[in-house]
């Protein structure tokens, strides 16, 4: 058994670079076809129903904004029932025919259920879920004090679970409606900026969890999984954010040309979105020379302040 884990070490390798050089050019003019045709058959968001967590402020609101021009019925999920009622009657003046405000915690199981029910009984029908609402606590692993510790599971919770348990819940009206799940991931899960390690790890089981459904319900119900960098909400906004992540050379990319940016790739059904793209640069960097993105995290890690901060964004 040993003998044949030898040969497959030198051989796979072998075979993949091999087979990369015949078909990866192959690959991508396939996919630029795939993605001209995709973009000719673009999906009309008039009428349908979508349902948005994390609605309140940053790009969960204006995604609301982005579907409600397209003419979207739209259910508004997060907290704070004050701001989703002036995001709903913004939304109505933009275009949507029809706005609900849900307030509801996505940490909460039995609400989760609850908003997915009253978004069907009132509109009779499921066609997007957005997987939006989320939250970040930032500092050092080692300065959190063993009763911080404990309130960090809140993260998972609501950036985690709470995206699991609505899409649980969606799953038979998204079935009836062929409809979409859109995964508001990071680009975190790949560039894992020091001081937000349970942000980070929160992120990265969220892309694992939905690359693992997409295989499971195949072409029935599409999801898109968007791994947007620095982009401007509430969240990365606030001087707690800025002291501890962001150097002076990282722009920060608007709320409204992110948001746009995503419903164009849902409704052609792409499987990934980075935002802006030019931030894939850290995966590369990851996949091909991890020892320099580990060099430039840690510089990252000693230029920020490690105090710890609690950031919400839902």
């Amino acid at each position: 058994m040993d003998l044949i884990h030898r040969v497959l070490n030198v051989a796979v390798p072998l075979l993949t670079f091999t087979g990369l050089l015949f078909f990866l050019p192959l690959f991508l003019i396939y996919k630029f076809i795939s993605f001209m045709r995709r973009s000719k058959s673009i999906e009309s968001m008039a009428g349908k129903v979508v349902l948005i967590t994390g609605a309140s402020s940053g790009i969960g609101e204006h995604l609301a904004y982005e579907y409600a021009k397209r003419g979207a019925r739209l259910a508004l999920a997060a907290r704070r029932e004050d701001r989703l009622r002036a995001v709903a009657d913004k939304a109505r003046g933009l275009g949507s025919p029809d706005a609900i405000v849900l307030p509801a915690d996505v940490s909460i199981l039995e609400h989760c259920n609850r908003l997915v029910n009253e978004t069907v009984n009132h509109f009779g029908q499921l066609d997007h879920l957005v997987n939006n609402a989320g939250i970040l606590q930032a500092g050092s692993f080692e300065d959190w004090t063993q009763g911080q510790v404990s309130k960090l599971v809140s993260i998972m919770d609501i950036n985690f679970w709470g995206s699991v348990y609505c899409t649980h819940f969606s799953l038979p009206h998204l079935r009836k409606s062929k409809g979409k799940i859109v995964v508001i991931s990071s680009s975190s899960t790949w560039f894992s900026t020091p001081k937000f390690g349970f942000y980070n790890a929160s992120k990265a089981a969220l892309t694992c969890f939905f690359e693992t459904l997409r295989a499971e319900l195949g072409s029935d119900i599409g999801i898109t999984i968007v791994s947007p960098g620095l982009i401007e909400s509430e969240m990365t906004g606030s001087s707690q954010f800025l002291s501890q992540v962001r150097p002076n050379l990282m722009p920060i990319k608007s709320a409204e040309g992110c948001t746009k940016a995503i419903v164009d790739s849902a409704c052609r059904g792409d499987m990934y979105l980075t935002e802006p793209a030019w931030v894939k640069f850290g995966f590369w960097l990851r996949v091909f020379c991890p020892e320099l993105l580990e060099k430039l995290l840690q510089l990252m890690a000693t230029k920020t302040n490690p105090a710890g901060t609690s950031i919400k964004d839902d």
